[in-house]
Formats: structure tokens, sequence, C-alpha cells
């Protein structure tokens, strides 16, 4: 199983120039990309993202050699999430990973739009 996915995804969207413009910084100075919930609450846009599903996928001799992963990575803005999400897709293509959704969603309760894109990849262990 790759362990390490989430600090790989981190560190490719931390690089991407144009991402990190459109996302600015939040109160403390870090640009608001976060692993399941944002460090501040109040901050937007911002990105938070996890891991949906990491599980052994080839095998030879009875020992995995692969991991299948499927990631989703939740854009949040009070405004378009399509600038932002489009840096997204470029980062995660760039990562060997292929968009298997990314459905709109509007928070009624907080008045925020949420891209909720989800990406799948198969490594070798």
């Amino acid at each position: 199983m790759i362990t390490d996915i989430k600090t790989r995804i981190r560190s490719a969207l931390l690089v991407n120039t144009d991402l990190v413009e459109l996302l600015g910084k939040d109160k403390h100075g870090n640009v608001p990309i976060y692993q399941l919930r944002a460090g501040d609450p109040e901050k937007f846009p911002r990105i938070t993202f996890f891991e949906v599903d990491n599980r052994d996928n080839e095998f030879a001799d009875d020992q995995p050699i692969a991991s299948q992963i499927v990631v989703q990575i939740d854009v949040w803005n009070t405004a378009s999430t399509s600038a932002i999400a489009g840096q997204v897709n470029k980062t995660m293509k760039a990562l060997g990973f292929t968009r298997s959704s990314a459905p709109d969603f509007y928070e009624e309760d907080t008045k925020v739009f949420h891209k909720a894109m989800r990406f799948r990849t198969t490594l070798q262990n």
C-alpha cells in the first residue's frame, strides 16, 4: 500500500504557483490547502482533500505490487470554483491521476460554492 500519497498531493498542489496565487493565504500566512478539514474555517477560497480508498490492486506471487488510490479534493469558494478546479485538475493529471467525477454543489447553510473532485490512479508499490 502506498502510504505517503497525501504528502505527495499536497506538495504538488503547493508548487503550482497559479493555484497558490488563486488561493492566497490564510490569517496565519499559510496557503489554505488542508487535509480533511480547514484550519481556518472562515478563509475562502480553500481546498480540503482526503484519501477515499487505497487498496492492493495487482499481485505477483500472491504479493501486492500496486495500489489503486482514490482521493477527493474539495474546492470551496464564495464565488466560482472553476479557475481553482482547473489548476487542481492540471496538478493531479501531472501526478498521473485521472478525474473520475467533479460535481458542483452550493452549500445553502454557509452560502459557499463547493466542487468535489475525485481522482484515481494505480501506483506500483
